[in-house]
């Protein structure tokens, strides 16, 4: 029954993912913002949106391993599986400028996760300054964007890989609310379901996090970068995974505890946020390299997934 649930809930969050995100892209087209702005921001906190719900819930069910879990879990899945994948389906080719810009600030928001980390919780204040930093690098970018036109065509490429996106006002309407209710209903289900599991069989809600419950919200990005990568935008495919990694940290994060403070337990702030920051470090000497993950790059991501989730058998009960 609550491998059930968990089914149940991780089909209503991709779906009420994809929906409220086309929702939302058709609501800002119909507002008059810019594919640019649309990519930049719709995009990123929609692919979040199940993370987010997730998160959430989590953490006001007085489940913290499984929140922190859920999204450290995510960012690794996303660099180390996602981008994995989508390089063995084509080579990867980063847009330079998008690299130095999203790759760096990926990159600093990890750093900034494992220094808070250290401290053991993230409590409303420092929610509010990484939500606070998020709006003011995205405030940037939106300037910067109008400056430099090939970042810029990066974001509005992303809002044409989405398909089926509505125009009629009911319609978009729908689309909203419906996707709303499926991510809130998902989040229980899915957050139901992993607890009881942990508690049934003893495993670590920590592991129930980074593992079943981070893959299952990070299923809009790995369709998103099939996606891209099968139509040869591998481009879209890297920009997707950077940006949904930062937004899993600064606004998923923080947003959560601006909501109820987050306590970080002891095994991830001591061994899974320095995997994601190693995974990320790993990641960004390549593209930096030749700008691209090629298949032989994407085979040694994979393998470190692999081997990531391999060891976390060892931290089973026996």
């Amino acid at each position: 029954m609550d491998a059930l649930l968990i089914l149940v809930g991780l089909v209503l969050l991709f779906v009420g993912g994809e929906g409220a995100l086309r929702g939302a892209i058709a609501l800002a087209k119909k507002l008059g913002v810019s594919p640019a702005m649309i990519g930049l921001t719709v995009i990123g906190f929609g692919t979040s949106a199940p993370e987010l719900v997730v998160t959430m819930q989590a953490a006001i069910d007085g489940q913290p391993a499984l929140a922190i879990g859920n999204v450290v879990g995510s960012n690794i899945s996303n660099i180390l599986l996602i981008v994995g994948v989508g390089g063995m389906i084509t080579p990867l080719v980063c847009d330079p400028k998008a690299l130095r810009r999203d790759g760096l600030m990926m990159q600093a928001s990890m750093v900034l996760l494992v220094i808070l980390g250290m401290t053991g919780k993230i409590v409303f204040w420092q929610g509010a300054i990484m939500v606070a930093v998020l709006v003011g690098y995205l405030a940037w970018s939106y300037i910067q964007d109008r400056r430099e036109g090939e970042v810029a065509d990066l974001h509005e490429r992303e809002v044409d890989e989405l398909q089926n996106v509505p125009d009629n006002p009911a319609v978009i309407t729908l689309y909203l609310l419906l996707g709303l209710g499926a991510l809130v209903g998902g989040a229980r289900l899915l957050v139901e379901g992993a607890v009881n599991i942990a508690t049934d069989f003893g495993v670590p809600e920590s592991i129930i996090g980074l593992t079943i419950v981070a893959l299952g919200t990070s299923l809009p990005e790995l369709a998103a970068t099939i996606v891209a990568a099968s139509r040869k935008h591998a481009d879209v495919a890297v920009a997707n995974v950077m940006g949904s990694c930062l937004f899993n940290i600064l606004s998923i994060l923080g947003l959560t505890a601006m909501v109820h403070p987050l306590e970080i337990v002891p095994d991830i702030r001591q061994i899974d946020m320095w995997v994601m920051l190693a995974a990320s470090l790993a990641l960004v000497p390549m593209l930096f390299g030749d700008l691209k993950i090629c298949r032989r790059d994407a085979a040694i991501l994979l393998a470190g997934y692999v081997i990531y989730i391999g060891s976390l058998a060892t931290r089973l009960p026996i």
